[in-house]
């Protein structure tokens, strides 16, 4: 299994960040830009993602195996993981502390969502399009625009359209990721029992209007990560990196520094 990765800056400690699904490493660069001054960088295409290899199913653990891979013990990481990059973060923290000193997890929480169907919603408007019919990328956009009419959304989504000569190709296995849209939204505690809580620092970050952070979920979240504190971010949802990034990356920065 190859994973795609981008490194920025030099010296410092090493700062990972994994992205959500339909995401890719360098969602995150203008913020790893900022925090390059003074760390090192790495920046992970998930697999069946961007330019990472792909699989023939989703599975937490092996995602998280998989990032592991790129650690080191002798030089732990401070890891930052979004939604689908929050879980594989979080199930790595678990089976593997010692190459976790600190974890941030953004608007996620360890416990199943049940009813992807939005996410599934967007798999199959996006597997509907006709790429041979396509001459430029605006014609995607308008194409998309009755399924998916969020401009934000959609621009987002593609982001992962890739166009080699003439022909476009959709970077990330939507076949897969839709199939197994169900574990997406899981958690694997069955698999995880009997793992010690991950006893290091835990910024657990949330958009003030994301479901998927809420006071129903603090005591999944207690269970795995005791140290754990949780800053809400204003006037933000689920991408709240995205919708508030100097404000996230000011709350982040400082955790790194706590």
């Amino acid at each position: 299994m190859v994973l795609n990765t981008a490194t920025l800056g030099q010296s410092g400690p090493l700062v990972v960040f994994l992205h959500g699904l339909f995401g890719q490493g360098k969602n995150w660069t203008s913020i790893a830009k900022t925090l390059a001054e003074d760390h090192r960088v790495l920046l992970v295409d998930m697999p069946n993602h961007g330019r990472s290899d792909w699989h023939d199913r989703v599975d937490y653990l092996d995602m998280a195996d998989e990032v592991a891979a790129l650690f080191s013990a002798e030089d732990p990481v401070a890891l930052v993981g979004h939604s689908m990059g929050g879980k594989t973060a979080m199930v790595l923290a678990l089976r593997h502390p010692e190459l976790v000193e600190r974890l941030c997890v953004v608007d996620i929480s360890p416990v199943d969502y049940h009813g992807l169907t939005e996410f599934g919603d967007f798999i199959v408007a996006m597997l509907g399009l006709d790429l041979d019919g396509l001459t430029r990328r605006s014609d995607a956009d308008e194409a998309l625009a009755g399924a998916v009419p969020h401009r934000t959304v959609r621009s987002f989504l593609l982001q992962n359209l890739r166009r080699e000569g003439d022909s476009w190709s959709w970077q990330p296995n939507l076949t897969v990721l839709g199939r197994d849209l169900a574990t997406l939204g899981g958690w694997p505690a069955d698999r995880l029992a009997g793992l010690e809580p991950y006893p290091g620092p835990v910024l657990w970050v949330a958009g003030q209007t994301s479901a998927y952070v809420t006071d129903d979920y603090d005591a999944a979240m207690d269970r795995w990560f005791p140290q754990k504190r949780k800053v809400t971010v204003k006037n933000a949802g689920h991408w709240v990196h995205s919708e508030q990034p100097e404000v996230f990356t000011e709350v982040l920065r400082r955790f790194l520094a706590s």
